[in-house]
């Protein structure tokens, strides 16, 4: 398949599956592992464009149901709008939440109207069940989102300008999710996502779904792992050998009122912080930390929807150092063999009391 997207490796892990590389675009370069932010209708809610370009976001996810309908391939839509719509091998019928008209949202409609968005890169529509399902209805999904891969690339008008990701499904079936990676893998994309984690399943079968997935995919192409973007999960899913990453959680996190903070979270709502004079993170260099100070965010945060875009900032901004870590100990720590050595450090800074088991796990999966 075309595509104008070129991918290089420049970095490896010798313990564990992470590597460093670059994703050149025409009009890009995007180093990873990259985190995403989601732009559901083409834009971050509530944070300034200023601020966004402040914080070196070179990606931004958008939706193609949002987009196409009220101005993502739509595919997470099939279990976000669950109640509203139903599947068959034609597409996806849904019913607006806004005008109740029924739409159908076809591989050949997605394809259409991602080509017109003119985004860098597009995603196939595939058929996706809750992460928690068991039984054929997994098996069906996993094979038509095959189905509609062939469709999708038959249906796209601008192969040498847009890179066509296809997704791998299969749930929590690791013979399935083989099969899936193996079959899309003959299409030979641009790049690969991996799809239907994340949904609340156990933290071992995800960490397992996502080393499956990857070891079934291309070495020399981006591996794209949809919806993940807790911080510890990113840093543990890099070295499961992952390069690009998408989630709703800082910006959504933000709308409730809180800042992400190395350990956890505050909640700026709190009368607690009215009298505290301290920045969200002490030694933080985003604008929001430099200039702001709890007690304004407090004050504001319930009544100022604006100022939501200052907490999404720190919010972003420690995205950003995530992001920066990962990217930095790609570059330095790789070579080294100090990466497990570094997220075991970072899983002590966050207090995250689950990580154990799953990082040895992670680190002997290497081998």
């Amino acid at each position: 398949m075309s595509g104008n997207l070129k991918f290089e490796v420049i970095a490896r892990c010798h313990v564990t599956k992470a590597r460093a590389g670059v994703l050149n675009f025409p009009k890009a370069v995007v180093e990873t592992p990259v985190f995403m932010p989601v732009g559901t209708q083409g834009t971050l809610k509530g944070i300034l464009t200023e601020q966004l370009k402040g914080l070196g976001y070179n990606l931004l996810l958008s939706n193609t149901y949002h987009l196409g309908h009220r101005p993502d391939s739509g595919g997470f839509q099939m279990v976000s709008l669950s109640k509203l719509m139903n599947i068959s091998e034609e597409g996806v019928h849904f019913i607006s939440p806004h005008t109740k008209e029924e739409m159908l949202l076809s591989p050949e409609r997605s394809i259409e109207i991602q080509n017109s968005l003119g985004a860098d890169i597009i995603m196939q529509l595939d058929d996706v069940v809750p992460s928690l399902t068991v039984g054929p209805r997994v098996e069906e999904a996993m094979y038509r989102s095959i189905r509609w891969l062939d469709r999708c690339i038959a249906a796209n008008r601008r192969p040498n300008e847009q890179n066509l990701f296809p997704i791998v499904q299969g749930g929590l079936d690791p013979t399935l999710r083989i099969k899936s990676a193996q079959e899309i893998c003959q299409r030979d994309c641009p790049g690969y996502a991996v799809g239907g984690l994340s949904g609340g399943e156990d933290k071992n079968q995800f960490w397992r779904m996502v080393s499956i997935s990857g070891d079934n995919l291309p070495d020399c192409k981006p591996r794209y792992l949809m919806g993940v973007g807790f911080a510890v999960d990113l840093l543990v899913c890099v070295a499961l050998g992952m390069d690009m990453f998408d989630c709703v959680f800082p910006t959504r996190t933000a709308r409730f009122g809180r800042a992400l903070i190395p350990g956890g979270s505050l909640n700026l709502k709190k009368a607690k912080y009215s009298t505290d004079f301290k920045s969200i993170q002490e030694g933080c260099d985003c604008y929001t930390c430099k200039t702001f100070t709890r007690s304004y965010l407090c004050c504001v945060a319930v009544h100022e929807t604006i100022d939501y875009a200052n907490e999404r900032d720190s919010s972003k901004y420690y995205g950003t150092k995530i992001r920066y870590i990962c990217q930095r100990y790609s570059k330095t720590a790789l070579p080294e063999r100090r990466l497990p050595y570094v997220v075991g450090k970072f899983n002590a800074i966050c207090r995250h009391k689950t990580l154990s088991s799953y990082f040895f796990y992670l680190i002997f999966s290497a081998f």
